[in-house]
């Protein structure tokens, strides 16, 4: 089937890379300082060990958020969402109750949040989404950034399917 919708958003603010960025100086820092230079990194220095895992750790998360995608993909038959490297869903229309482009507000931030009013939410940025409930009660929201080009779609399959 074709796809009518597709989006795919990352972490892009740039406040969080500069606070990510920021984060992986001070390791590399202390292991020239420790390993290259053979001077103490502090008062109370860690193991040599200790700061080359803390190093491997923090580039770790930044490689997460460099990985991150939020893909959203629409057709006449489901709704595909996939956020790598945590979860996929793949949802018929024939499941789904509704489906609205809403505001959600400031839900404690973005990534995976669980238990809002609007289920779990799969966001990157911003306070649009998709809200679906489906048949059987239980509610996600996939964000996005193309929240009018989304509605415009949402309109065409609901009356379509009131033509139906």
């Amino acid at each position: 089937m074709k796809i009518e919708f597709k989006e795919e958003q990352k972490f892009t603010q740039w406040w969080l890379w500069l606070i990510l960025i920021g984060s992986g100086v001070l390791p590399i820092y202390g292991m020239y300082k420790q390993l290259i230079l053979k001077e103490q990194f502090g008062d109370k220095p860690m193991s040599d060990l200790g700061l080359v895992l803390f190093c491997i750790l923090i580039f770790g998360i930044i490689t997460l958020f460099w990985l991150m995608r939020l893909r959203t993909e629409i057709d006449q038959n489901e709704i595909r969402m996939n956020f790598f490297p945590f979860t996929q869903k793949q949802v018929k229309w024939s499941e789904i109750k509704t489906a609205e482009v809403v505001n959600y507000g400031f839900v404690g931030g973005w990534g995976i949040r669980l238990w809002t009013k609007y289920g779990t939410v799969y966001n990157t940025k911003g306070n649009k989404g998709l809200a679906i409930e489906l048949n059987n009660g239980k509610k996600f929201l996939i964000g996005t950034q193309k929240e009018t080009e989304l509605a415009k779609f949402l309109e065409k399959v609901h009356n379509k399917n009131l033509e139906n």
